[in-house]
């Protein structure tokens, strides 16, 4: 009887690891996805002046003072902007700064996205007195001027358009309500209606009077720059709009995936299942003797 039950036990366990071994390797195999791409430091647009500060200047000491600090900030909000140093002690050195995360991103997703622009603005832009560094999931901008601030600027920065729709009337209706919506966001709003999903924001430091100007200008040039395309980017000064089908960004990177990522998770996969396998069967056999 007893044989019976360490029998029994040992098979319990086999089909358990048997059930663990797939899980492991058909996770690996299906990859989860998602309706729009989450790599918020992917580079949208980078912007620099032609004017150069020279180095060991007041205004260098305050741009490293200000990079160094602004990650710490971002941790506890989302929008901020400031100034640093004082032109008449300085002469000339101060700079005034912004930097704002997506709405929907974790604080703790805000600060490592701050945290990177950071580290690439100086990279992108050496020794330049005004630069702008767009992220996939925030922003970071400074000047030796303080126009940037509360100044309405519906200048384009970047447009994106996708292949276009011949003639679905189903999708441009649903398009056009997507955007009808997000003119009238106060900051960030997501927006979707049937297969169409899209999201706006403004930067923090406009009015919600100019948040809308600017956002009823970037939906206009959405139309006008991209006509029927079934996804639209377009950056402008202070703010941006986007939309797409759904599905778009699944389709796109199923093209655009590394290959040899799929790869090592599958082969990971594979012999992490193997090896829960052979760990659980040396338990039923020490079980069994």
């Amino acid at each position: 009887m007893l044989s019976n039950l360490q029998l029994h036990s040992t098979q319990r366990i086999t089909i358990l690891a048997l059930r663990l071994s797939f899980l492991l390797i058909f996770s690996s195999l299906f990859p989860t996805s998602h309706s729009y791409p989450s790599r918020t430091h992917i580079t949208i647009y980078a912007s620099c002046s032609q004017e150069k500060y020279q180095p060991n200047t007041p205004f260098k000491s305050n741009l490293n003072s200000f990079l160094s600090s602004v990650a710490t900030s971002s941790s506890e909000v989302t929008y901020d902007s400031f100034a640093i140093g004082n032109d008449t002690s300085t002469g000339g050195g101060v700079v005034y700064v912004l930097y704002q995360c997506r709405g929907d991103l974790h604080p703790l997703d805000c600060s490592k996205c701050v945290g990177r622009c950071v580290n690439q603005i100086g990279l992108v832009c050496p020794y330049s007195l005004g630069a702008s560094l767009q992220f996939e999931g925030c922003y970071v901008r400074y000047e030796h001027s303080g126009d940037l601030l509360g100044k309405l600027d519906t200048g384009v920065r970047y447009k994106k358009c996708s292949k276009g729709v011949s003639s679905d009337v189903e999708f441009f209706r649903r398009r056009d309500d997507v955007l009808e919506d997000l003119q009238t966001a106060n900051g960030f709003r997501v927006s979707s209606s049937g297969l169409v999903q899209g999201f706006a924001q403004c930067l923090g430091d406009l009015s919600v009077s100019d948040c809308s100007t600017c956002l009823v200008d970037a939906v206009g040039k959405m139309k006008s720059l991209c006509g029927s395309a079934a996804a639209v980017d377009v950056f402008l000064g202070q703010c941006y709009a986007r939309y797409w089908a759904s599905g778009y960004y699944d389709e796109r990177d199923s093209h655009n995936d590394d290959q040899v990522g799929k790869s090592v998770a599958i082969i990971v996969g594979v012999f992490g299942g193997l090896a829960v396998l052979v760990v659980l069967l040396s338990i039923c056999k020490k079980a069994a003797g």
